[in-house]
């Protein structure tokens, strides 16, 4: 009865979004569990181990409590010393007998024969390295079917380097390769083997966008996938839509004036253009300077590529929030997933904006939060306001003023809500920095000529 009433108490706190208090249930429920099965097998669990973990486990421990001896008086005190002498004496002399001693014979024969012998001189040894596949779809069989671990570790580092290397190979396979990496499995010890996973996945997903988003996308809500895979489909989509959103940088940089220009006189030149350069090229030569400053990077441009790709990344997600699977129902336990989708699609938003799909995404996303309003988690809360703050950011103040007035309305009335009555205070935070939003959008209408 006792350990049923702790399982249900466990249960409770595994179930929680915060870790600590997850760590907390875990910490608690070991000790209890060693406690109740002296004989049996106990619970563990695994969690960082940190200060609070430290501390948390350091209450478990009992301390013995100090025996306070009575004061005696000396009379009392040489009788009982001298009675614990021969007890002293006998216990040493049992000792001595105890321990016969070894000879020195006996004890060299045991000694490891192996120390004799002179170590093999390695230094000059190279190590045999396994050769990654050239191509992608070499890496595809090697992932699938080779049992050469060596060739698989080789595989699994060297890929998106080759994915981002050979995009037109890439797309040809990518929602396959795709597939491979959504289901991959460590097969041995490899050092940051999930990072590697993700960052491939992240290069085919950026590689190949609308098909491989879609895959991802209908995979998400679809049977037998564990809560770790759907969150990796979350963290693979806000990778590569932060990848794409931002310009890519060329490494161009702007030369200081310090560095001196060849001068090269060109034969057989009469045009103006020519000599005026050489000329110019002179004066920089000639020029002593005092300071100069450092080479400046020049900033990255280019168009924004998740303009075009947006919806593919979003829609999908918030189409299927409210329909329940066989063993998966954002809307019951599984909160903990809701809450990430639900700050995925706060960020897809953020890195919409400039995009043509933008004001959609923002009314949909509206839609979205105002059917999870209320929800009981705090950190699905913290998302859903999020989500409204990536909406007043990324959508233009005409489109929010001009097709979502009622919707705004309404939304400052349930933030002044949460502000005065969540018991949750990043909530309060969240939602009171809307409100900020909100009225600095009014200044802008009023400032507005009509």
């Amino acid at each position: 009865e006792l350990l049923a009433s702790m399982m249900e108490g466990v249960k409770c706190h595994l179930d929680s979004n915060l870790p600590q208090i997850r760590r907390l249930g875990m910490i608690v429920a070991e000790s209890i569990s060693s406690k109740i099965n002296t004989d049996g097998p106990v619970l563990k669990f695994q969690y960082d181990e940190d200060d609070e973990a430290r501390e948390l486990k350091s209450l478990l421990v009992q301390t013995p409590p100090f025996c306070v001896v009575p004061n005696l008086p000396d009379d009392d005190r040489n009788e009982k010393a001298d009675a614990a002498l021969p007890l002293v004496s006998e216990s040493k002399n049992k000792s001595h007998t105890a321990a016969p001693v070894m000879p020195d014979e006996e004890s060299d024969a045991e000694l490891d024969s192996d120390d004799d012998l002179i170590p093999y001189d390695m230094s000059e040894d190279k190590e045999l390295k396994t050769k990654a596949p050239v191509y992608i779809r070499d890496c595809i069989e090697v992932l699938t079917g080779s049992e050469d671990v060596d060739k698989w570790e080789a595989t699994v580092k060297a890929l998106e380097s080759l994915v981002r290397k050979n995009p037109a190979a890439t797309r040809e396979v990518s929602v396959e390769l795709a597939k491979i990496l959504l289901h991959l499995e460590e097969k041995t010890c490899i050092e940051g083997f999930v990072e590697l996973r993700q960052r491939a996945q992240v290069a085919v997903l950026t590689t190949d966008p609308i098909p491989v988003a879609k895959y991802l996308s209908s995979q998400f809500y679809s049977l037998n996938y564990s809560l770790r895979q759907r969150m990796d489909i979350l963290d693979v989509l806000v990778l590569a839509a932060q990848e794409l959103s931002c310009p890519k940088s060329h490494g161009k940089t702007k030369h200081s004036a310090a560095q001196k220009p060849c001068t090269q006189l060109l034969p057989g030149s009469d045009s103006s253009k020519d000599w005026r350069r050489i000329v110019d090229e002179r004066i920089k030569s000639k020029t002593r300077r005092f300071a100069t400053g450092p080479s400046q990077a020049e900033l990255a441009s280019g168009p924004n590529e998740f303009n075009s790709v947006a919806g593919h990344f979003f829609f999908p997600l918030i189409q299927h929030f409210d329909r329940p699977l066989t063993t998966f129902d954002l809307l019951g336990e599984d909160h903990l997933v809701l809450g990430r989708l639900v700050h995925t699609l706060a960020i897809l938003m953020y890195l919409a904006v400039h995009t043509v799909a933008v004001t959609a995404m923002g009314k949909a996303l509206m839609e979205f939060v105002w059917a999870l309003r209320f929800h009981t988690d705090s950190y699905v809360r913290q998302g859903l306001l999020s989500c409204i703050s990536s909406m007043l950011i990324s959508v233009p103040t005409e489109r929010l003023l001009e097709d979502m007035t009622e919707e705004l309305l309404e939304t400052q009335s349930w933030l002044g809500d949460v502000v005065e009555k969540d018991p949750d205070g990043d909530c309060r935070r969240l939602a009171l920095h809307n409100l900020l939003l909100m009225e600095n959008l009014k200044k802008k209408l009023r400032t507005v000529p009509s």
